[in-house]
């Protein structure tokens, strides 16, 4: 059976979990987990996510504020270029002690979480009248497990439709040239109600030149 501290998703928190007040930096690389997108739109599982904020102790479990930075993989959906950057998310979550993930079950607690563009953040606060996104605190509160808070955040701020830059001009309708390389490019159009007398006129200018 796996070890809990040999997951590397597995954050060791004891130390801050005994009192209130106190705190935990996190600045450091994690794979991602499976499920991020697809191979169209999304992170590549085992990509480095670089998770940087702290954990701060409260009475009834510790809060996480950071930012998450990773590896995005996609296709622009005008252009079809290629894009391969830093993709960041803010977030703040709630890991409850065992008791206070208790009372959350007994509510009936469901999580919240809305989806969110690039750089935006997701918010996710502790509160006796409402339900919250919780995340799990393993071995009696020694380990903070990451997994699911990372794959939740970055599904939930994944774009539907991602472009290379936000004034991407796309593809020629008719030939496909990048307008974003060829701006002054454009096709000269013949209105269709006219095309039988522009066919008339052509068959007359080749007649007159036989």
């Amino acid at each position: 059976m796996a070890r809990v501290e040999d997951s590397p998703w597995a954050i060791p928190v004891a130390q801050i979990a005994s009192r209130a007040g106190q705190s935990k930096p996190v600045d450091a690389d994690f794979p991602a987990p499976s499920g991020i997108g697809d191979n169209i739109v999304g992170i590549k599982e085992g990509a480095p996510v670089h998770v940087s904020g702290q954990f701060d102790s409260i009475v009834d479990g510790l809060i996480f504020t950071g930012r998450l930075v990773a590896p995005f993989v996609s296709e622009c959906t005008r252009c079809l270029k290629p894009i391969d950057e830093d993709w960041p998310v803010n977030v703040t979550v709630f890991f409850p002690y065992e008791s206070a993930a208790d009372k959350n079950a007994a509510r009936g607690g469901k999580g919240k979480g809305g989806k969110s563009g690039k750089d935006e953040e997701v918010e996710i606060f502790a509160g006796e009248d409402e339900s919250e996104d919780t995340y799990p605190l393993l071995e009696n509160g020694a380990f903070a497990d990451i997994e699911a808070m990372i794959r939740d955040t970055l599904v939930e701020s994944l774009p539907l439709q991602p472009l290379c830059k936000p004034d991407c001009k796309g593809l020629c309708s008719q030939c496909g040239v990048d307008l974003n390389e060829n701006p002054e490019h454009h096709h000269e159009s013949t209105d269709i109600r006219f095309a039988g007398l522009a066919a008339l006129k052509a068959q007359l200018e080749a007649e007159q030149g036989e």
